[in-house]
């Protein structure tokens, strides 16, 4: 059965901070990938996961709440992301994001909650759906179904394509992130952004993944693969849960449908305020989504 929640912006706050440490994880065919973590090892884990185009930081709040609560929380870069290493093939497939989270998971040594956005969440599916043994205790989907809004999926593939020629400094990457989110409001300073851009040798800021990364997904490959993972979800069983922003233009109602049907224990979370990058747009709001699912199926 599943069970619907509504979730309001104003959402308690996180406790008081912990501090985040950083690592780096071998991935096994020569990447290294860079997480950053909150709480002890041997605590209960869990693994945050984000969206093409973003990084680690983007779960930065979320990470030390979670560590903050008792859990060993860790959030890494995507390899071509981030200050994780190129794939030097390259290759970026479901497969080898998937192998990578399995080296995550090895890495933690333990079975976690897993909390992916958008492709995150499609990775740890992937991890999850093919194989029998236990790769995570629960999953949370932020914002994602196998099919999705082809209008705002090209909204997102027009801001993750554009200005290939980067930018001349930060104040111009901070107006393209405001033109694609209109209804956050643009930080007073945004050297903040400087996260996800690497000055390149041109003298031009450019963002932070590698361009080859997007070279490999057209809607051919996208239709394939949605249609074999929900192949593949009919076989996981795990407490499930998606996290929906209400003002989200990528997550509709047929793709929740689709997904649901395939994953019949799904519990729905819907955000306010919030549109596809929701941990980005409402933390807290989307902190109270999520705890009460973690602390409903804790670590056995």
């Amino acid at each position: 059965m599943t069970r619907a929640t509504a979730v309001r912006a104003d959402a308690s706050a996180p406790p008081a901070h912990v501090p985040l440490y950083e690592e780096r994880i071998e991935a096994g065919d020569g990447v290294t990938l860079a997480a950053s973590v909150a709480g002890e090892r041997g605590r209960p884990g869990v693994i945050l996961l984000h969206g093409a185009g973003q990084t680690r930081h983007s779960w930065r709040g979320s990470v030390a709440t979670l560590g903050a609560l008792g859990y060993h929380a860790l959030a890494y870069d995507a390899r071509g992301h981030g200050d994780s290493d190129w794939s030097p093939k390259p290759d970026y497939s479901y497969e080898r994001l998937a192998d990578d989270l399995d080296a995550i998971v090895r890495h933690m040594g333990c079975v976690p909650a897993m909390i992916g956005a958008s492709m995150g969440g499609m990775t740890a599916l992937h991890a999850i759906a093919r194989t029998d043994e236990a790769r995570a205790r629960a999953v949370v989907l932020v914002d994602i179904a196998p099919r999705v809004d082809p209008r705002g999926l090209k909204r997102v593939h027009d801001f993750l394509h554009g200005h290939r020629d980067g930018f001349a400094n930060v104040e111009e990457a901070a107006d393209a992130v405001a033109a694609y989110n209109p209804h956050r409001p643009r930080p007073k300073n945004p050297r903040g952004l400087m996260k996800n851009l690497r000055l390149r040798e041109d003298g031009r800021l450019h963002w932070h993944w590698d361009p080859r990364f997007f070279r490999e997904r057209n809607d051919d490959a996208r239709d394939r693969h949605a249609a074999r993972l929900l192949t593949m979800c009919r076989g996981v069983t795990i407490p499930s849960m998606l996290v929906v922003g209400e003002e989200s233009d990528v997550v509709n109602g047929k793709g929740i449908a689709e997904l649901r049907a395939a994953l019949p224990q799904l519990e729905i979370g819907h955000v306010a305020g919030a549109g596809h990058m929701i941990a980005g747009d409402r933390n807290e709001a989307f902190n109270g989504a999520i705890l009460p699912f973690l602390e409903c199926h804790p670590a056995r």
